[in-house]
């Protein structure tokens, strides 16, 4: 995945992230001790500290609340939290795991409640990895990639065919609304932008005008 964002970024394309597909949670028991691994979507660190806290919340009873996050389609933001299992053995594997799957915008918390066996450092690490792991597989994940906002606006008289001309094509048509004038919001990558203003000249012969507005992600 890594090779194909650098591909992708230097062909000019939108850059493409994987994230866990849904919020979920995914159990596993290695020696009676239960590893319940919660997984979220996170769009910024904030959210991904929410949902932690949340997850805590739910399993005050438990022995341990480890946990592990990446932010950022670069990785740029990466935390791990061992919460009082020996130093290195469940927050880092979590967190390489999420790495070595290339995740990004993603939480994940395991919740152990031990089970009277002691796993050891090299089993704790097999053990806290393997659950995070075990549940990117069971929950799914998703490709997501980056697009430029932008809202067409034009008359009622061309707006019926317009939409189904942009839908034809392929062109991700997020909302549609009817007012004074017809708005039609689109996501489109970066690149495509001039070409864009191109076609829409050409298929609405003038008559429709183009805003830029901010990102989005969608999925592919």
């Amino acid at each position: 995945m890594q090779q194909d964002q650098r591909e992708h970024a230097e062909s000019g394309g939108p850059p493409r992230y994987v994230t866990v597909a849904a919020e979920g949670v995914h159990e596993t028991e290695i020696n009676r001790s239960r590893f319940l691994c919660a997984l979220a979507p996170a769009a910024t660190e904030a959210e991904a500290q929410e949902f932690i806290a949340r997850v805590r919340k739910e399993h005050p009873g438990a022995n341990h609340n480890c946990s592990a996050y990446v932010i950022g389609a670069d990785a740029g933001i990466q935390k791990a939290n061992d919460d009082g299992e020996p130093g290195g053995t469940a927050g880092v594997p979590m967190l390489q795991m999420l790495l070595r799957r290339d995740i990004r915008y993603a939480v994940a918390v395991v919740t152990r409640y031990f089970g009277g066996v002691k796993l050891g450092a090299g089993g704790l690490i097999r053990a806290y990895g393997g659950a995070v792991g075990e549940a990117l597989d069971a929950l799914g994940t998703v490709t997501r990639r980056r697009f430029r906002l932008v809202t067409v606006t034009v008359g009622h008289e061309r707006a019926g065919r317009l939409e189904n001309d942009l839908r034809a094509t392929g062109r991700e048509v997020r909302d549609v609304h009817y007012g004074a004038e017809v708005t039609i919001e689109l996501g489109l990558p970066e690149t495509e932008l001039a070409t864009f203003r191109a076609w829409l000249a050409d298929a609405t012969a003038g008559q429709a005008r183009v805003e830029t507005g901010g990102e989005a992600f969608g999925t592919v």
